[in-house]
């Protein structure tokens, strides 16, 4: 199993996680854990993160917005639409800085880190990172209902539906399974056929 840093949420029971800078997109939208119902996104997690300064105040509407910016990206990862609302409010009024790194390599960077509006900005422009990397595509939404963990799809056909098969693609399969067989107890023999 991959070491994970302290701030991934729940890191002992991530088996699917996305390489960096990716891995704080997926970190992000798994704060908010459905299936225990647990959200721990705070002030506290974004300066964990080190995408947020110790010193930022927090306000509670900022919080409000990266809880709906959360769910953007998570719509955005299970149906490629959703509501685009939250982004384009993170997006509108910010500039990103044009950093040359080593060898020339160009990158950008989020205006500071002062305040909680320039963190998201910063996933916003991973996300962008990975859209052009084509890496975006791997990042995906548990297909169980009752989980919608993100996890990355290291699969070679790029077709991994279950953040872990051994528990929600059992779950789930087990459920269809009970569906189609209450389905068919529900349907009558066709005129004529013999009994089982």
């Amino acid at each position: 199993m991959t070491l994970l840093p302290a701030w991934y949420p729940w890191p002992e029971t991530e088996t699917k996680p996305a390489p960096m800078p990716l891995l704080l997109v997926q970190a992000f939208v798994n704060t908010l854990d459905l299936d225990q119902g647990q959200d721990l996104l705070s002030s506290d997690w974004f300066v964990g993160a080190g995408l947020l300064d110790a010193s930022a105040d927090v306000g509670a509407g900022e919080l409000e917005l990266a809880r709906a910016m959360r769910e953007s990206i998570r719509q955005l990862l299970e149906s490629g639409d959703g509501d685009l609302g939250p982004l384009r409010e993170v997006a509108a009024g910010r500039a990103a800085r044009l950093l040359v790194g080593e060898r020339g390599a160009l990158a950008l960077a989020p205006p500071g880190q002062g305040d909680l509006t320039d963190a998201l900005f910063q996933l916003l422009l991973i996300v962008r990172a990975a859209q052009e990397a084509g890496t975006w595509s791997r990042l995906r939404i548990c297909a169980n209902d009752d989980c919608r963990w993100a996890f990355y799809d290291r699969s070679k056909n790029r077709q991994g539906q279950w953040c872990d098969m051994a528990v929600c693609g059992n779950r789930l399969k087990n459920r269809e399974l009970r569906a189609r067989r209450r389905n068919e107890s529900r349907t009558p023999a066709p005129a004529g056929a013999k009994p089982g």
